[in-house]
């Protein structure tokens, strides 16, 4: 059997009572870092918890050659991974490649950012549109490339009347970084700029950080003043709200602390 199991938001802590139970069982444990980061622990501290060694995979051990596969046709094999299994279509590649072989997979669910963010600034969780990613620039021929991917699908949402998630990206080489809520907004506010548009200027952002720690920070506001605000550490997520139900604007302006002046003009008649 393979077992997909995620370990939630921030620390050891955050797994559920059945996803630890089936780690502790499992034969051989292995676990991948790239797509989520749990910043609250260390894997020292995570296989204290377990009783077991972990085995961490690269990016390549998981999406070009999964070799590690064939143990769990004969094992029981747990492959750990941050927040919620199955969010990630890499992991769903990897669930498809073991039903081919023959092996046999089960899902142990937990908490994920995707649902997370809704409790933590009151948007409703229905209400969100087709999610992306904001990489980081990179040179190609000399030349700064900023990907507009993200700028497009956002457009999209608020076209339709959608909130939009943005996922920020996560970077193991050369060096290890993290993009903030603040370099996530400048780079949406610049890929806006290179369209020769203004639609951002006044649209409000939402910056969370360390969703599942005692010490996350959401704030809301115009999307260019989110460049200055000082979220602390790692991980941060950006949302766009498209126009607001009455109780999500409340929302916003008790639990992200949101001003009243960026919220008039979004909410939407009930």
């Amino acid at each position: 059997m393979l077992y997909f199991i995620g370990l939630g938001l921030y620390d050891e802590e955050d797994i559920s009572v059945k996803g630890l139970e089936a780690v502790r069982a499992a034969d051989t444990v292995y676990a991948e870092f790239y797509t989520s980061r749990l910043m609250g622990t260390t894997l020292e501290k995570l296989e204290a918890l377990y009783g077991k060694r972990v085995c961490l995979l690269s990016r390549e051990e998981v999406e070009v050659d999964p070799a590690w596969l064939e143990e769990a046709r004969k094992k029981d094999v747990a492959f750990l991974v941050g927040g919620d299994a199955m969010v990630s279509t890499t992991h769903l590649d990897l669930r498809l490649r073991a039903a081919k072989m023959g092996i046999k997979t089960r899902v142990i669910h937990a908490s994920s950012i995707v649902t997370a963010v809704s409790g933590l600034c009151g948007l409703q969780n229905y209400r969100f549109g087709r999610s992306t990613t904001i990489p980081f620039p990179y040179i190609s021929r000399g030349k700064r490339i900023i990907p507009e991917t993200p700028y497009q699908v956002l457009l999209e949402n608020l076209g339709r009347n959608l909130h939009t998630m943005l996922f920020l990206d996560i970077q193991s080489k050369p060096v290890e970084r993290y993009m903030t809520v603040n370099e996530g907004a400048a780079l949406l506010l610049e890929m806006q700029a290179n369209a020769g548009e203004r639609i951002l200027d006044n649209t409000l952002g939402i910056g969370i950080a360390r969703a599942g720690s005692r010490e996350a920070s959401v704030k809301a506001d115009l999307l260019p003043r989110l460049t200055g605000f000082d979220f602390g550490g790692p991980l941060h997520i950006i949302i766009i709200p498209a126009r607001l139900h009455f109780m999500e604007a409340e929302g916003l302006h008790i639990l992200a602390d949101a001003p009243a002046s960026a919220l008039k003009g979004l909410i939407r008649p009930s």
